[in-house]
């Protein structure tokens, strides 16, 4: 179904990355998960290591589903990119940016 614009729009963003100063929203995403069927959003630090982003963000956000365990996520991705982990580089040298999804497979 087609959807019809009312116009330009021609506001800035509420949400774009110069408003969060040091830090950015990144979308989390558990791939195939039926619980957890789409992605949420947090406001993190672009200097946060990857580590700490699984440990503070992704594990407890992705325990909510009772079926979780923690350090059973591989193959983390990048908007659909596949990502290289290293858990001491921060999420921007990563190549995670502002609203960008980061996303993972357990198993």
């Amino acid at each position: 179904m087609s959807v019809r614009a009312i116009g330009e729009y021609k506001f800035p963003s509420r949400s774009r990355a110069e408003l969060y100063g040091d830090d950015q929203l990144v979308h989390v995403w558990w791939r195939d998960n039926t619980f957890l069927a789409a992605a949420a959003t947090f406001r993190v630090p672009t200097a946060m290591p990857f580590g700490e982003f699984v440990s503070t963000v992704v594990e407890p956000w992705a325990a909510s589903d009772p079926d979780f365990e923690p350090g059973s996520e591989r193959d983390w991705f990048v908007d659909d990119i596949p990502l290289r982990v290293r858990a001491d580089a921060s999420l921007s040298e990563l190549g995670i940016g502002h609203k960008h999804t980061v996303s993972f497979q357990v198993g």
